[in-house]
Formats: C-alpha cells, sequence, structure tokens
C-alpha cells in the first residue's frame, strides 16, 4: 500500500506544478479506487481484500467511508454477514453504510429544516448502524474502527456529552491519535452541537499538544478557528480570524503540524493543508497561506472548501489561493 500511496503522491506533485486544481479523488491511492470500485459492483471479495489488506488504523477508517458512500451496499452487504456470521468485517461495512445512509436521509440542512419524516429514517438507519457497529466491536475488542463510528451515530442520534465522550475515549485508547476520531469529537464540542467555541478551542489545542510534533491532528486548530468564523456574520467573521490571538494559533498549529520536517503521510493528509491554507487565507496571512497552498500540490479536498462553496470546492480553492498570489 505504501508503493501505491507513492505512485498518488506522484500524481499530486505533477498536478501542482501543473499550476491547475484538482478535487481529490480517493485519496490518491490506487488501493481506496479498487475498493469503491468494487463497493459499485457489489464484489464482496474485493472489498473484504481491500480491507483485510490495510492494518486496522487511521487509514482504514477512510477506507471505510469510502465504502459507505458508496450507493447500494445496503442492499447487498446483509448477504456478506449471513455467509461469515463470525466475521466483523462486513458488519462494519454495514455499519459504515447505514451511517452514511442515514445522513443521506437527514441531509446537510439546519435542523429546522428537516422534516419529521426525516429526521425518523435518519435515527432508525443510525440505531441499525450501532447494531452492526457493537456487533463488530464485540468480535473484535482491539479495532478503533467501531468506536469511530459509533461516535457519528452518537452525535447524530445525540447521546449527550457523557456518553459521546466515552465513545471517544474508546477509540483514542485504541490510536491515540487517531484524527477522524478527534475530528468527530470537536465537532461533537462545537456550539452548533451543544459545546461552546471555548470547550471546541481548548479540545483543538490540547490535542495539538499531546500530539507528537508533525502529527495531522494539528488541522484541529484550523478547523477550529473555521467552525468559530462560519457561526459569526459578515463582518464580525473577518475580524475574528484576522485577531492577532488567532493567527498566533494557527501560527503554532501549522509550525507543529503542516509545515514541520516530520508531517506524516496518510489519507487525510491533503485535507489537513487544504484546512490550513484556508484558514490562513480568511486571516490575511498571505505568506502562510501559500506555504499551505503549495503543501496541497494542487489537489483539492471537499472539506473545508464546502463550507465557502458547497457546489464547486475547486473554485472556492482557486479564488482564495487567487486572492493570496500561490
Amino acid at each position: 500500500m505504501a508503493l501505491l500511496r507513492g505512485a498518488g503522491l506522484l500524481l499530486k506533485r505533477l498536478i501542482g506544478r501543473s499550476g491547475g486544481a484538482q478535487l481529490e479523488k480517493d485519496y490518491g491511492d490506487p488501493a481506496v479506487t479498487r475498493i469503491r470500485e468494487a463497493a459499485e459492483a457489489a464484489d464482496w471479495a474485493g472489498v473484504r481484500d481491500g480491507l483485510a489488506a490495510c492494518p486496522e488504523s487511521e487509514d482504514r477508517t477512510w477506507l471505510l467511508w469510502t465504502v459507505g458512500d458508496v450507493a447500494g451496499v445496503e442492499e447487498w452487504i446483509h448477504r456478506a454477514i449471513a455467509a461469515e456470521p463470525d466475521s466483523p468485517l462486513p458488519l462494519l461495512v454495514a455499519g459504515a453504510r447505514y451511517v452514511s445512509w442515514g445522513w443521506e436521509a437527514r441531509t446537510g440542512a439546519r435542523a429546522k429544516d428537516v422534516s419529521r419524516e426525516q429526521f425518523e429514517v435518519f435515527h432508525e438507519r443510525l440505531h441499525r448502524a450501532e447494531e452492526f457497529l457493537y456487533g463488530a466491536a464485540e468480535r473484535e475488542p482491539d479495532w478503533v474502527s467501531p468506536w469511530h463510528f459509533l461516535q457519528v451515530t452518537g452525535r447524530g442520534l445525540q447521546v449527550g456529552p457523557v456518553v459521546a465522550r466515552r465513545r471517544f475515549e474508546a477509540a483514542v485508547r485504541r490510536d491515540p491519535f487517531h484524527l477522524r476520531a478527534h475530528q468527530q469529537q470537536l465537532q461533537q464540542v462545537c456550539k452548533k452541537w451543544g459545546g461552546s467555541h471555548e470547550e471546541m478551542h481548548a479540545f483543538a489545542r490540547e490535542s495539538l499538544l499531546r500530539a507528537p510534533e508533525g502529527s495531522l491532528l494539528g488541522q484541529l486548530v484550523a478547523v477550529a478557528h473555521i467552525e468559530h468564523w462560519l457561526s459569526l456574520d459578515s463582518g464580525p467573521d473577518a475580524q475574528y480570524m484576522r485577531r492577532s490571538d488567532v493567527v498566533a494559533s494557527l501560527r503554532e498549529a501549522a509550525e507543529r503540524s503542516v509545515l514541520h520536517p516530520d508531517f506524516e503521510h496518510g489519507l487525510g493528509r491533503v485535507q489537513v493543508c487544504n484546512s490550513f491554507a484556508m484558514a490562513f487565507s480568511l486571516a490575511g496571512e498571505a505568506g502562510m497561506a501559500r506555504r499551505c497552498f503549495e503543501a496541497t500540490e494542487g489537489v483539492v479536498s471537499e472539506f473545508p472548501w464546502n463550507y465557502v462553496n458547497g457546489a464547486n470546492p475547486v473554485a472556492a480553492y482557486r479564488c482564495h489561493r487567487s486572492t493570496v498570489g500561490a
């Protein structure tokens, strides 16, 4: 898988040198493409073998989201569960699909704009997801992936901060610096999900400082400031991002992560680079933004640019990159 990821990184470098910008597809990894295509073809053996080839880790979580986002998996995964009743993998895939399928029913609209019927389908699918995920966790107690997805179902089912924290702690006991587990906990403590700006920023910085230098977890600081910016009206939002303490916080996080010589590789790397590029652009820090845009090598992650332009993240990326002269 390392060799395949190397090929993906080479493609990213070529895109970056061309001066273009391209939406990230399958994290630039042919192994992810193969598992997505297997899911689209209802090829359980291909999905199973692709997951089995990836150790239970951060990268497997990204693979599971890829499979879970494929429409139709819910129609054939039950046959795989019946054929392999003792295996955790089909249960894990079913859980991932029912999570994505649930959020599809809810949509990304604000709660006040979601109908009661949509919420009923949303909750029904998340409850089914939890059954599959707990089944996988019972079969493989050391796996982190079930607990990561249980964080997502917990937020949707509003299990409350105590249970949500326990699920996060269960994930990080198994993988202390798991990016997606930390991303979910950051969302859990956001103001829009019942937390507060203070709790969100404290969690982001604590996570940054606990992690080794070069960790992907520096992204949490950038995303926390973007979330804070999003919550403000036009005018105050720009003033917030340009505050000296916000800029200092972003610089500290970038130097310890995306701009550190030991910045780690992984399927979340491009998203982390894009998050800092966006945050520094919003902060008016052209020099730091240019360095982060260069680190993206012209590859655009949907998040967080979809916060700026949900229909065309690449257009948002190009606009901000042009603004800072990158």
